[in-house]
């Protein structure tokens, strides 16, 4: 009775397809089977989905005639009404395979697994009892897990005939990863999608029967590359190959670097050299949607964890998401959509509603277009799902909550026709049929009764995605930009047109308040007219042409544009043959008012930018820019942009040390600049900067000698644990660096130097020693492109120049105790370990503090100290410089300068350490002199004039340094402090004024 009154709803021009279907199937069961259908039709729920499966897939009936047993055994298990993970996937595929060992055993499970999924799918599809993304993921599980299955079962076998493919620089085990792309990477499969993949591996080598501690193979050997281009073929074949089962997969392989005439796999290095070299702006759009979706294990066990794969796509993910805007992603965006234009008119394929107007294509377009040009810097853009992607343009305000309703709309509609017209037949089509059957078929599926009133809906939804798609990539001016647009075109006259002569231009310049008009005029006519300049391509001088109005406009906000102007015009120089970098300005007018005030407030700030125009991402994001981190974020950041270099990669090392320093020091200027850092926090941001640098190259060195000599011995045999450690003095022990500081350093170490190393080579342990001085050293100082990390000074050390590079802690002390002068004593008051062995530290802390806490006669001391000071003004202070006609005040070598406060902060710890020993627990002046205060060691108002003295004329010098000055300021312009050091001069250095304190 259910069966009948079922029929009887149905459209006439479906019930008697149904009805067919109904009899084949029952024809094709057994008795059983036959009596267990009779029995579900009189359940109304089943016999109307059922009706709803024949009638809107003939596919999905020919399976139930095929396999009567799949439906009922999914009815009584409640499969058809509920959802599946990934593992449930997994599982279910395992119960298929058979054990004898056979890859047709294999493909048969394959194939028998994906079309007892599509049966299910299908029918909570056309019932909707699934949402399309939950269609759509499960497809794309489908396919995931088939694909795993069929790559650990080739890899086993792969194995047993070859061995293990090794890795030729540590002998790991390679894995096989697949890079799913398109709608599998989003896990947006529709019914017949092929599946587009990407095969690679990490490294090169070859296949051994030993690697890793296993043993494989038969004793030959390939190379890596043979093995998984075998491998690879073989999963193609199980997947696309067409047995009396069917297919599982149709898969295609070009987008794979050169497409079909590339090779089948590619290494890691090859992959990213392929795509920085010759990387094609469709292929960064491909990229969007890449995601591991199999990677071999060397066991048959499955897993959703990819980490070779994962590495792979961060490697490959600086290639599609760029930190600025740029112009060539606007360009290739429009043409490819006006190639979608073209390829609709050409193929004529309005009934396509992929392809067609108002098609799926175009929602997708929309979409990765801001993904591709805003993503890299919007990080919640780099998703692969276009649903959640149309989400977050709404969150972000980058199209109107309203338009991504109607497209939200129309792709859910658009995807449930497409599955709708693929599960008729299960080809792979995406055209509306034409003959009456297949149409009456799929306007039932979406739920309508009639082909016209679907139609209806239809057109509407790709009528709103048309007009959307009609708005996307255009440069829509506000009213703010209209606004500017007229001073815009103004400079751009300034700019192009070659009529105007010198004198009207700067004419021009003064009349917008610019100041040096001549000087200003006359650079800007002369690199205009420049051989560089026109020899340009045609896109870099468009480029350079689009910048330089903008520029000129955004200097009228700053006190002095033509100064800044002059400031800038060397960096537009630089860039003249990376033009991006122009693009980045002109796409970012943030990031080029950020340059204009920077540059403004800092000469230095532009020479450091005009050196290294890679800084000028730095500008995109004003949240970093003017933030300090502490060490502890420091040092994460600095690991984060290590994370993807080997050990031995030496020179990739040193230049992301290198950038590293470089934004870190911008950053710190341009804070203290704005006064978001006060002077104390400069110091300590730019001296954490130089400590979490000298780690990571101890590090870094290490490992360089100990792959190269293996490691110390000790005395019992065992190994040391890097019995080194690095100590900092001057500024970068007193934790008081500034911008451009060089770098006190010395090297010490515990080790025995009768024993020697464990390595294939051997050294004794001085040697390998001298030489992690050496190997820091030369990755602190080199000259890159980059320029070098520091200056490095090592004259501290024992004996100075003439003395050993890196030294025990044995001698240091022994150097120390009985033969080295007042002044190194006084150099070790600001000594500290920045890096390197924390016992081998605190043992050199004990040594420090014993030295510093003797007993000193009082009378050599302050004789010492003054000889000392009196020879420092003889050798650097300015001549003059406070008799002449206009007298100046050198910051630091004057008298009652910064040199003097640090004299009386030496003096008082060397003659006071052995009677108050927390006068040597710091290294800093500021808190040196504090704990004299609080020790009563001098007056509250002494120890007060000198601190603010002393943090008065840093803060000065930090000042004329950020401006490329000397450290002279007028010789009034510190008058009281001066008399304050003047004052503590006296009080401490005064015949018989270190008995009266003792």
């Amino acid at each position: 009775m259910n069966w009948q009154q079922t029929i009887a709803s149905l459209p006439s021009s479906l019930q008697r397809e149904v009805e067919l279907a109904l009899t084949h199937l029952l024809e094709a069961c057994d008795v059983i089977q036959r009596e267990t259908y009779a029995a579900l039709l009189n359940d109304l729920n089943f016999s109307q989905r059922l009706a709803k499966l024949f009638a809107c897939s003939q596919f999905a009936a020919q399976l139930c005639r095929r396999h009567p047993d799949w439906l009922i055994t999914s009815q009584q298990n409640g499969e058809l009404d509920h959802n599946f993970t990934h593992e449930n996937f997994a599982a279910r595929l395992q119960t298929l395979l058979q054990h004898d060992g056979s890859g047709d055993a294999l493909d048969s499970a394959l194939r028998r697994f994906r079309n007892r999924e599509y049966l299910r799918i299908i029918w909570r599809d056309l019932n909707r009892l699934a949402e399309m993304a939950e269609t759509t993921a499960d497809i794309s599980a489908v396919a995931e897990t088939t694909i795993q299955t069929a790559l650990d079962f080739h890899y086993a076998q792969l194995q047993r005939e070859w061995g293990a493919p090794c890795s030729a620089r540590d002998g790991s085990a390679q894995p096989f990863i697949v890079i799913g792309m398109g709608k599998l990477g989003a896990r947006e499969l529709n019914l017949s999608s092929d599946v587009d993949l990407i095969f690679a591996y990490p490294r090169s080598g070859e296949t051994k029967r030993e690697c890793s501690g296993e043993t494989h193979g038969t004793g030959k050997s390939i190379s890596n590359q043979e093995f998984f281009i075998q491998l690879g073929q073989r999963l193609i074949k199980s997947l696309e190959q067409n047995t009396a089962d069917g297919f599982v997969f149709r898969v295609d392989m070009r987008l794979r670097p050169y497409g079909d005439s590339g090779a089948l796999v590619l290494n890691f290095d090859a992959l990213e050299e392929y795509y920085q070299d010759q990387g094609r702006d469709w292929e960064r759009y491909a990229m969007i949607k890449a995601r591991p979706v199999a990677e071999s294990t060397g066991s048959t066990a499955t897993s959703m964890n990819f980490p070779a794969g994962n590495r792979l796509i961060e490697i490959l993910r600086p290639f599609t998401y760029r930190r600025y805007l740029d112009y060539s992603a606007f360009e290739a965006l429009r043409e490819m959509k006006m190639l979608i234009h073209r390829d609709v008119q050409r193929r004529r394929l309005h009934d396509n509603i992929k392809l067609g107007a108002g098609g799926i294509r175009e929602i997708e377009f929309i979409a990765q277009c801001f993904q591709l040009i805003r993503g890299g810097r919007e990080r919640r853009l780099q998703e692969r799902n276009l649903q959640r992607v149309l989400v977050t343009l709404a969150e972000l305000n980058y199209l109107p909550a309203a338009a991504v309703g109607q497209l939200q709309q129309a792709y859910i509609f658009l995807r449930n026709t497409e599955h709708a017209i693929q599960a008729w037949l299960d080809q792979q089509s995406q055209a509306l049929p034409k003959a009456d059957l297949p149409r009456s078929a799929l306007a039932y599926a979406l739920g309508y009764h009639n082909w016209p009133s679907f139609q209806l809906e239809l057109d509407r939804h790709r009528q709103h995605v048309s007009a959307h798609f009609n708005n996307i990539i255009a440069l829509p001016m506000d009213k703010q930009e209209a606004n500017a647009a007229h001073a815009y075109d103004r400079w751009q006259t300034f700019w192009m047109d070659e009529e105007l002569s010198l004198d009207n231009m700067a004419q021009q310049l003064a009349a917008a308040g610019f100041d040096q008009v001549e000087e200003a005029a006359r650079r800007c006519l002369e690199m205009r007219t420049s051989k560089a300049v026109q020899l340009l391509q045609t896109t870099a001088r468009a480029r350079l042409d689009t910048f330089m109005p903008q520029l000129l406009q955004a200097l009228t906000q700053v006190e002095r544009p033509g100064t800044t102007l002059l400031r800038i015009l060397p960096l537009v120089e630089a860039v003249l043959r990376r033009t991006a970098y122009l693009v980045l300005l002109v796409e970012n007018p943030a990031a080029l008012r950020e340059l204009v005030l920077l540059c403004a407030a800092s000469p230095w700030i532009s020479r450091q930018l005009t050196q290294h125009p890679v800084l000028l991402d730095e500008l995109l994001n004003a949240g970093t820019l003017y933030t300090a981190p502490e060490k502890t974020a420091l040092q994460r950041d600095l690991r984060e942009q290590l994370l993807r270099l080997e050990w031995n990669d030496l020179e990739g090392q040193m230049d992301a040390l290198r950038y590293f320093k470089l934004a870190h020091s911008l950053r710190v200027a341009a804070s203290e600049i704005s006064g978001t850092l006060p002077l104390m926090k400069v110091s300590d941001y730019l001296t954490w900067i130089a400590e979490t640098i000298i780690d990571h190259v101890l590090e870094l060195a290490w490992h360089h000698l100990t792959d190269k000599y293996g490691t110390p011995r000790k005395a019992d045999g065992a190994l040391c644990a890097k019995d080194f450690i690095v100590v900092g003095y001057g500024k970068l022990g007193g934790i008081e660096l500034s911008h451009g500081s060089d770098l006190d350093l010395v090297f010490i170490h515990a080790a025995d130097p009768s024993l020697t190393t464990d390595g294939a080579i051997e050294i004794d342990n001085s040697t390998f020693f001298t030489r992690l001085g050496q190997r820091m050293i030369h990755i602190l100082s080199t000259q890159t492109a980059l320029g070098p990390l520091y200056e490095v000074d090592m004259r501290l050390r024992p004996s100075g120049n003439s003395g050993l590079l890196v030294s025990s802690l044995k001698a240091f002390a022994d150097y120390q105790l009985q033969r080295a002068w007042t002044w190194e004593h006084q150099a070790l008051v600001r000594a500290r370990v920045i890096a390197g062995d924390r016992g081998l530290a605190d043992a050199f802390n004990q040594v420090r503090r014993e030295i510093l806490c003797q007993p000193r006669d009082l009378d050599k001391l302050r004789n010492d100290v003054l000889a000392m000071r009196q020879k420092m003004r003889e050798q650097l202070r300015p001549r003059n410089t406070e008799t002449a006609e206009h007298p100046v005040f050198d910051l630091k070598h004057g008298s009652a300068a910064m040199i003097d406060i640090e004299f009386i902060a030496q003096y008082a710890v060397l003659a006071w350490a052995h009677t108050h020993p927390e006068l040597a627990r710091w290294t800093d002046n500021i808190r040196i002199l504090e704990t004299l205060q609080q020790n009563g060691l001098c007056s509250e108002q002494i120890a007060n004039g000198l601190i603010e003295a002393y943090k008065a004329y840093r803060s000065a010098a930090h000042r004329l340094n950020l401006q490329q000055q000397p450290g002279l300021v007028a010789l009034n312009d510190f008058a009281r402090e001066r008399e304050s050091v003047i004052a503590a001069w006296q009080t401490f250095m005064a015949e018989k004024a270190g008995r009266k304190k003792h």
